[in-house]
């Protein structure tokens, strides 16, 4: 028989003069890393166990820890990583699919890293946001080519239904089940208290919630979970899942461990089975049946609320948003392949997608070009860093972005990414009410507020700068990018210049 002990890929480092061994590390790890030992009184850790998510290392009163990438090697070998032959070693013991939370961490281009902005100098002066308006409200939702007027000369208000946004940020869809209560708490408050909308996910709503619903995007996946007429009237918008970045063409699936209680009763389903929204809705398999759940949800909500179609970015994405644009939808939603989630098959994460950059340029150049970019507002996910990348994307000719991880950073969250594993130390993907209750939700929606206030007066500043003052003018404004260290076809793809012309 082979042996393949796997070396941890973490060692947690111990300072014997500093630690006083208060315990207080044994206490905070989920995983059972840290044991007291009272003979020898002393602490003593399992490296195996350490998904490096820095909770001891961050609560040690006398700082005696930290953590630091295991320096065991297999021989060099550029075809077979460490990494590589450990996963291989992982299936060959196991004969399972490998699981892994968040987006990929794999070296892939950051095309939002190599797109520069344009600033104003003389002949187009620049505009001081705290002087002169600088409008960052948006409106997400199909516009009307023509204005129209009544007999009187009045104008008609013949928009279809919008939603108004404060600024051009939405919380992504994170699902009641796969992040804790006070997760969706801290999202659903600050979404309130700053003008914006957040995304249920695809597992419901929970009925203390629905006071939230001016502020709250209702999803609806291929499982149906949760989904009646209050839910779908509860909400400011209704969004349809094709698809997420993360896992391209795979389906949502929620462990029945994670199945109890309010989850249970939100979802509609009994406890302890498994919530698995198939790949495929088994009603949609052309344009034309998007279409009639479409028109189906819109008569349920007697046309009151704009629906959102979500799809992942991959290769023949923007051929895909033309037939989404003449189905009736008001939104359409792209997820990028560095999307984040609870759990992904290792390899799809990994592999399968691509870049929202390429993706979002795709799109807006093609519904211009076939005249029907009007017709849909277009929204961008996955892996939203930044303020700067909101007006590297807005350029690129999104109306709006999601953002997911850098949501649940603000939370606490340190990006150990397993998710899956539902023993989250910092309260936010776990339903162990001993570790929710570390994310206080009156803390957690006011970081989320500060993010997003800190956000959007940079983003001022960066219009101001360029010499706009609304996001509307800076929509699909690819004049103001510049790109550096892209090849001619990226440079197409992507409809800018390189820096110096």
């Amino acid at each position: 028989m082979p042996v393949n002990y796997i070396h941890p890929d973490y060692e947690v480092i111990r300072n014997p003069d500093r630690c006083v061994a208060c315990r207080a590390c044994e206490r905070q790890c989920a995983n059972g890393v840290h044991e007291y030992l009272p003979d020898a009184g002393k602490l003593v850790c399992d490296d195996a166990l350490c998904v490096n998510c820095h909770r001891c290392v961050t609560l040690c009163p006398t700082r005696a820890l930290k953590i630091v990438r295991s320096g065991n090697t297999y021989k060099e070998n550029v075809n077979w990583s460490g990494e590589t032959i450990n996963e291989l070693y992982r299936q060959a013991g196991s004969g399972g699919v490998l699981l892994s939370g968040m987006g990929t961490p794999k070296p892939y281009p950051v095309y939002f890293d190599k797109i520069l902005l344009n600033a104003s100098q003389v002949t187009n002066p620049s505009i001081d946001p705290l002087r002169e308006p600088m409008e960052t409200k948006v409106f997400l939702g199909a516009k009307p080519r023509t204005v129209a007027r009544g007999k009187d000369g009045r104008l008609q208000n013949n928009l279809p239904p919008q939603l108004s946004l404060s600024m051009p940020v939405m919380f992504s869809a994170m699902s009641y089940g796969s992040i804790s209560y006070n997760a969706h708490e801290s999202l659903a408050r600050a979404a309130e208290a700053l003008g914006v909308l957040y995304n249920t996910g695809e597992g419901g709503l929970h009925e203390d919630f629905y006071r939230y619903g001016k502020n709250t995007i209702v999803q609806v996946a291929s499982g149906r979970f949760g989904v009646h007429p209050q839910y779908l009237n509860s909400g400011a918008a209704i969004e349809i899942k094709m698809g997420q970045g993360a896992k391209p063409g795979i389906g949502g699936h929620l462990p029945g461990a994670k199945i109890i209680g309010d989850i249970s009763r939100t979802r509609m389903i009994p406890e302890g089975s498994d919530a698995i929204s198939p790949a495929p809705h088994h009603d949609i398999y052309s344009i034309e049946d998007l279409r009639q759940l479409v028109y189906s949800l819109k008569e349920a909500t007697d046309y009151r609320k704009p629906v959102i179609v979500k799809i992942a970015a991959v290769h023949n994405v923007a051929a895909i948003a033309s037939g989404i644009a003449r189905s009736g939808a008001d939104v359409i939603a792209i997820d990028g392949f560095r999307g984040g989630t609870g759990a992904a098959p290792t390899r799809i994460r990994d592999n399968v997608g691509i870049p929202i950059e390429l993706a979002l340029a795709g799109v807006d150049k093609r519904l211009r070009d076939e005249g029907i970019r009007d017709n849909v507002s277009i929204v961008a996910g996955g892996s939203i860093r930044s303020s700067a990348d909101i007006i590297k994307a807005a350029a690129l000719g999104a109306d709006c972005v999601y953002i997911g991880t850098a949501a649940l950073l603000a939370l606490g969250c340190h990006l150990c990414r397993s998710c899956h594993a539902g023993k989250c130390n910092w309260g936010i993907a776990t339903q162990m009410p001993e570790l929710v209750k570390r994310l206080n939700p009156d803390i957690g929606y006011m970081r989320l507020v500060n993010l997003l206030t800190a956000w959007r007066h940079e983003i001022k500043e960066m219009m101001g700068g360029m010499g706009i003052n609304s996001i509307e003018a800076l929509r699909g404004n690819r004049l103001m990018l510049r790109g550096v260290g892209l090849n001619e076809k990226e440079l197409e793809i992507l409809g800018i210049k390189h820096a110096g012309e």
